[in-house]
């Protein structure tokens, strides 16, 4: 699915989101100022969005991405070579549930709209607390449901404005409307704390974006 979206995808973010999507993934980053990382791991990295602007806005030495769509890493891949920014980011396939690094690797790890996508949702969140190092920072942003004001309006755009679009520039509504089938699943919240807190991530907390449109989620290894 994501393969066949890839060469959409980032227009249809700005597009969908008016723009929004990028202050969210800079907000986001930024909650890694004060650890000042060195290494950085962008789990379900996409076209990499994430990865580049945090190496703008970060500097860390190395940025490894990773996501299972190759059509994605491929675009990601031409944007790195574009902005010579080979020798610090370093794109590969790999399986977010199953990450190929050892033990205590990265002194942070980012997440950008992919953990909602996890078939096994613990399983992946113990997985970057694994290859974090003690006392590095995982920061996940990740789509979540506003709150009763602007409930109704949300589920108009989400259920048929967002699809009718992709159908419409991308070819696939179908891929939109799992946009919106994924978010109405996905445990948000103080519930989703609870799941950070379970996997045995410290100091975690989480910040609601654009009236809850979207949420920040961070904790400690």
């Amino acid at each position: 699915m994501f393969d066949s979206i890839a060469f959409r995808y980032d227009f249809m973010n700005r597009f969908l989101s008016a723009g929004i999507d990028v202050y969210w993934r800079r907000r986001a980053i930024r909650e890694l100022e004060a650890l000042h990382p060195e290494t950085v791991l962008d789990v379900a990295t996409g076209t990499a969005d994430v990865a580049i602007m945090t190496y703008k806005l970060l500097k860390p030495k190395k940025i490894t991405g990773i996501d299972i769509s190759e059509g994605m890493l491929k675009l990601g891949r031409e944007k790195i070579i574009h902005l010579k920014l080979n020798n610090q980011i370093e794109l590969l396939h790999g399986d977010s549930e199953t990450i190929k690094f050892p033990d205590d690797t990265f002194d942070a790890i980012t997440v950008a709209f992919g953990v909602r996508n996890y078939e096994n949702l613990h399983k992946g969140l113990q997985e970057m607390r694994r290859v974090l190092k003690p006392g590095g920072k995982l920061v996940i942003l990740e789509f979540s449901k506003p709150g009763k004001t602007l409930q109704g309006l949300y589920n108009v755009y989400m259920k048929i404005i967002a699809p009718a679009v992709g159908n419409l520039v991308s070819k696939n509504k179908a891929a939109y409307q799992y946009l919106n089938n994924s978010v109405q699943a996905f445990p948000e919240g103080k519930q989703f704390l609870d799941i950070l807190d379970s996997t045995g991530l410290k100091n975690t907390y989480l910040k609601a974006l654009s009236f809850g449109i979207c949420t920040i989620y961070c904790g400690t290894k």
